[in-house]
């Protein structure tokens, strides 16, 4: 429970760069589907020519009528009689496991990353490249919606409204003011309710495969602390952009050899001036490939370390030789660095909440009602003094806290996601809450003390724990996603 983070919100400050980071999809015309190229070389005719290179005789099923004379009227009426053949408004391009990916899905999506890429000034590659880039993501986003429906995990209606009233909150707009906002931008309103919905779906997931799995140890924050004290108190951050060439899981040595053949390519490419956004959404098998690779402004101590050696001696603008790594073969640009003042010492006083809860998650079994219901009902056991708290986290809550009694220890501002920390400030010291709803399910919270404190030790290595388990959560992210990639079964069609 520590470390909440509403999804979706904490950095996006306007609708347009939350756009930007999820790749939301816009309106396409239907006939944009046929113009797409095929990721693999077209197959000829299903209709096989003879051997003797003589076209095929009528079916016996289907024999030719006989000639008979045709009535004066019938040139009249020969034009009306002629049928145009039915030509099909989409097929299959894919297949991921059980489900597929048509044209016409590939197509909409198409036409949104172009348009999007422009919107940043990105070159755009040959559209079958783009293609390709674009139907590798869809493939990883299927098998990943796949994962969650057998894990049981999913994104209502009622869930996805939440979500969408707390963008519209973020962006200071109500609800129908941020619908306009988002036609007048080119988006349509249900595609971006689709896509709000799959990047929350994929990051539940994420939290039970990888997030709920990282460990940081206490010697991993001593060093990262005994790093920043070298540093004098000044926190570098760094601006890189990456290419990764993704090699598959359990490769086998000629397909390492061809990947690096491919990454060395790509580097030549670079070398020799090839722009390299615009040689990232054509080759690189990162999820920021269709932004360019470019991961934005980021502290360097939540970089991995491979990237850290990597550019430490580039001048902006430089691209590194290839890195190998778990995932792949990485070529990164220095795009910028900078120097941001780190100095927690003179960090303001802050209060502490010591903090428990009971919580109760909202899934395809327990409805939201049925969920505030049963709350209300262990809130009511509370207050007639027939049960503790402790007693009903350890018996009723969800979460992880549950068999310490729901106790969440001391929590700063910030540690928790908005709702949540709303709520516990209003609490006094032993009070109990009306069940809140967070993106998590619905809480009870109850607030054991509080106290006020400079920034402490403990805080210092809190923060520095954080900062370890982003860059870890990271990096098992991307080797998660590459064997979701590699686990899935994927069959191409190419008929049009």
């Amino acid at each position: 429970m520590r470390n909440m983070r509403t999804p979706l919100l904490a950095t996006t400050k306007t609708v347009t760069a939350l756009l930007c980071m999820l790749g939301v999809i816009s309106n396409a015309q239907a006939q944009f589907a046929t113009t797409i190229i095929p990721v693999t070389p077209p197959e000829t005719s299903a209709q096989p020519a003879p051997a003797n290179g003589k076209p095929p005789a009528a079916s016996p099923a289907a024999p030719a009528k006989a000639a008979a004379p045709a009535p004066a009227k019938a040139t009249a009426a020969a034009p009306s009689q002629a049928r145009v053949e039915p030509r099909p408004v989409d097929s299959i391009m894919v297949v991921v496991n059980n489900e597929v990916i048509t044209r016409q899905e590939v197509a909409d999506r198409l036409a949104s990353v172009v348009k999007r890429m422009s919107a940043q000034n990105v070159q755009l590659p040959p559209r079958d490249q783009l293609v390709r880039q674009l139907v590798e993501r869809m493939i990883v986003e299927r098998a990943q919606a796949q994962m969650a429906k057998e894990n049981g995990i999913v994104v209502d209606d009622a869930m996805l409204d939440r979500a969408m009233q707390r963008i519209a909150d973020q962006n200071k707009l109500s609800m129908a003011q941020f619908r306009t906002r988002l036609e007048a931008e080119g988006m349509n309103y249900a595609s971006f309710r689709e896509e709000i919905r799959r990047e929350i779906l994929s990051q539940r997931l994420r939290e039970r495969e990888v997030d709920n799995k990282v460990v940081v140890t206490e010697s991993e924050v001593d060093n990262y602390l005994a790093a920043e004290a070298n540093a004098g108190g000044q926190r570098q951050e760094l601006d890189i952009a990456q290419i990764l060439i993704r090699v598959p899981e359990n490769a086998t040595p000629d397909q390492l050899a061809q990947r690096r053949e491919r990454a060395e390519d790509v580097l030549r490419q670079l070398k020799t001036g090839a722009d390299f956004a615009k040689t990232a959404a054509a080759y690189s098998d990162a999820s920021d490939a269709l932004s360019g690779g470019d991961l934005g402004w980021r502290p360097a101590d939540r970089l991995p370390q491979l990237f850290l050696d990597g550019v430490a001696k580039l001048q902006d603008g430089q691209v590194s030789g290839l890195l190998k790594s778990g995932n792949g073969f990485h070529i990164l640009k220095l795009v910028g660095r900078r120097t941001a003042d780190g100095a927690q010492a003179a960090a303001p006083a802050v209060q502490q909440t010591h903090v428990r809860h009971i919580l109760i998650k909202v899934n395809q079994v327990v409805t939201a009602a049925e969920a505030k219901r049963k709350l209300t009902e262990l809130k009511e056991r509370l207050d007639h003094g027939s049960a503790t708290f402790e007693e009903l986290a350890k018996l009723y809550s969800n979460d992880l806290s549950a068999s310490k009694g729901g106790d969440l220890g001391w929590v700063y501002p910030g540690d928790t996601v908005p709702e949540f920390e709303r709520a516990m400030d209003q609490l006094k010291p032993g009070e109990v809450s009306q069940p809140i709803e967070t993106p998590f399910g619905y809480h009870l919270i109850q607030v054991v003390e509080r106290k006020t404190d400079d920034a402490s030790k403990e805080r210092t290595r809190q923060a520095a724990r954080q900062a370890i388990r982003e860059r870890k959560i990271e990096e098992a992210t991307e080797d998660w996603m590459r064997q979701i990639r590699d686990r899935a079964y994927v069959e191409y069609r190419n008929d049009e």
